[in-house]
Order: structure tokens, then sequence, then C-alpha cells
């Protein structure tokens, strides 16, 4: 079977982790100090401040914009569920809005339409890796005079016309272990705002600035250095990485993109998509799609296959929005294996794997099936792939869902 992700972990992961470890420096220290600046320079901003997850970083941006009870912020209702969970951490009120049928983001319109008195902050999520509408977001943001938080937890990388997500406003990315980049667990908060990093230094250390010296309630947020010795290096793979997300892609765009009534989403020009995901649309067919895959060889998985408003925990906080687009969008998406681990063996196997099960559901169904998949701009095929280590495959099949 075909593994829909696979982190890319070699020998010079191996001898960092264990340089640090000969070290004794184990906890917070001087390696998480040069993963961040390294990491905020990568992204284009003044400040980065390592955390221990995805999750923690949102929950800290909002915390060091002192957002809190009886705040708003407006967020999409189609990602994992800790993007609206850090919103209830704070103690604020996640108000969900519809998403864009062909990008799966946040929609602009309907974030300005949904401002009220009470909105603080703007929480879009650059999902698969594809940057949001960053230039209507932050014009809104300005006028309404709104922080920005960007979940960037699955787009290490991603950028508008050069400028990569995570600039923009307040960035918090995730570095879990099926992430285009990986620590195994932790995050990163970036901003250009000296006082929002600050705050979120002193909050991540249970409030001090000096050591044993509590000026505030903080948490216990930290990287060790373990962790911040192995995002180096995988920072330093990350270019490669994504170049060969990209060409994967595009390989795909071009094997299967002659099929009958198959459409592609559109990626503006400027927008540098990392692909986190490859997640195409099954009108109508999704379950059959991915028995015909499983059939074949290729795993897949759905991100994801209820909004936030309508999971249980939110439902007994009263929450039941219907948001029509990102409710078609759970019962057609699915996500194809991209990961740079791909030979080109199994590339192809991957698009025979889907031109077959294509024919097979409109030979049962008597009619053509539309299928639409990541924007691709230009096909190309990937070639001269050379080898790359890999970890094993995960255990248990948990490791594939438990995000951030």
């Amino acid at each position: 079977m075909i593994s829909l992700v696979r982190p890319i972990i070699g020998s010079e992961e191996q001898a960092a982790v264990a340089a640090v470890l000969a070290s004794g420096q184990l906890a917070q220290g001087p390696r998480v100090a040069e993963f961040e600046e390294r990491f905020a320079a990568y992204c284009g901003v003044g400040h980065a401040v390592a955390v221990s997850s995805g999750t923690m970083a949102l929950w800290l941006a909002l915390l060091a914009h002192d957002i809190g009870p009886g705040d708003e912020v407006i967020t999409t209702p189609f990602s994992f569920i800790a993007t609206g969970n850090a919103i209830l951490y704070a103690g604020a009120t996640p108000v969900f809005v519809d998403i864009d049928p062909e990008t799966f983001n946040i929609d602009p319109a309907q974030v300005e339409a949904a401002i009220t008195s009470r909105t603080r902050a703007i929480l879009p999520v650059h999902l698969y890796g594809l940057p949001c509408d960053m230039p209507r977001l932050m014009a809104i943001a300005a006028r309404r005079h709104l922080a920005v938080i960007e979940d960037a937890c699955q787009a290490h990388g991603a950028s508008i016309d050069g400028r990569r997500v995570g600039s923009f406003g307040t960035g918090c990315f995730s570095f879990y272990a099926t992430k285009n980049m990986t620590t195994g667990e932790g995050g990163m908060l970036t901003t250009d705002d000296a006082a929002v990093a600050d705050r979120a230094r002193v909050l991540r250390a249970h409030g001090m600035r000096q050591r044993y010296y509590h000026e505030r309630l903080g948490y216990n947020f930290r990287m060790t250095d373990v962790q911040a010795a192995l995002g180096l290096v995988q920072l330093e793979r990350l270019p490669a990485l994504t170049a060969r997300r990209r060409a994967n892609a595009l390989f795909f765009g071009s094997a299967v993109g002659d099929l009958p009534e198959l459409f592609l989403p559109r990626v503006e020009p400027g927008y540098e998509h990392v692909y986190h995901q490859y997640t195409i649309r099954v009108p109508g067919a999704r379950d059959a799609f991915r028995e015909g895959m499983t059939a074949r060889g290729v795993g897949t998985d759905v991100y994801y296959p209820r909004t936030i408003p309508r999971q249980d925990v939110y439902r007994d906080l009263g929450y039941n929005d219907f948001l029509p687009v990102a409710e078609a969008a759970t019962q057609e998406v699915v996500s194809l294996p991209i990961h740079p681990a791909l030979s080109p063996t199994e590339l192809e196997q991957i698009a025979y794997a889907v031109a077959e099960t294509v024919a097979e559901i409109a030979e049962s169904s008597g009619r053509p099936l539309k299928v639409f998949s990541s924007g691709l701009s230009s096909p190309s095929r990937p070639k001269d792939m050379s080898p790359i280590p890999v970890a094993p495959a995960p255990a248990t099949p948990f490791e594939l869902r438990a995000e951030r």
C-alpha cells in the first residue's frame, strides 16, 4: 500500500539529535534560539517564538494579542479542530464563515459580512498548503482595526508574490510528524511586532522574564533543544522537499488531466502552493473512489469529514452552523499521496489508480464523473528523482490524523 504520508528523517537529523543528547542541554536552550532565528529569517519576519505544538502557537498568538472573554474571532469551519479550539482556550468566541469552493480557504466576502462590534481578529487557515487571499483579508483587517492570526500549520514556505505566509499577520506553524517539515511535535509563532513577540515569550515560560520572577499567569509551551535540533536540519531540507511536492503535483496534473470532466481549481498567479495535501473532489462518489484506490494499493484520507461547528463538542456549546460550501466539501474531498518520498513508479501507480477508479465508477453509474483536483498551472513529470531518506511508516493509523 502506498502510504498517504511519510516523514523524511535521515542521518543528518539523527546526528543533530545525538549531539544535543550528548551535550546534556535537553530543554529549551541554544538550539531553540538558533531555530527561532533561522525560521524567522526564512519567513521574512523579525521574530519567531518556538513552542510545543501548532495548537499552542495558535493559543499563544491569541493571548499575545490580548484576545479573551467577550471577544469574537472570525475563522473557517473547514480545518482541523485545533483552529477553533484555540479560540475557545483563550476564552473568546469562534465565529465561523463559509469557504471559497475552489480553494477551500476562507471567503473574504463572508468575513467582512460577519464583523461585529465584538470582533477582535480574523484567523484564516492556509489549508492544504495554499495561501488564503491575504491581500483582501489584510485590507479588511486594516479598515476594521482587527488583528490577523494566520494558521499556517500546513503551509511552511507557501507565498504570495514572494511574500511567505506567517509574515502578513501573526503566523502559527506546526511541526507535527506529518507536516512538510517536522520536529516530531512542535510549533512556531512568527511576527514583526516586537511587543507581541515579547508577550509570547513571557507567556510560554510561566510568565517569567527573569528566572523565578513571575509577572503574569503563564504556561509551559516551551520547545526542547532535541526538537529544535531536528527542526534545524528539516528547515535546511524544506526547499528541496517542497520542490519535490510541487513536481509530484504537476505530474498528477499531466497524468490525469485529460480524464473526461476533470476540472482543476484555480491557483491565482503569484500564489505558491506547497501541497501539504493533494486534495481532489469527487462529488457523489467519494466513498466509492476511496474503495477503488484502496483496492489498487493507494492510501487516501479525508481532510475533513465534518466541519468544526458540526462536531459534537461544538454542538454541545450551542453551535449548529450549516455553511453550504464547507458542508459540500466534507462530502466530496479526498487526499492522495503527494509526499516527497514517492518514487516515479509510485507516482505512476497512483495516476493509473485514479484513472482506472474514475473509469470504473463512471461505467457502473452510467454517467460521466466529475473529478476536481488541486490547481496546477503547467504539467511536468518529475525526472531523475534521487533517493531521499524516509522514516518507517507510522505504526498506527491514528498518527496520520492527529495533526497538531
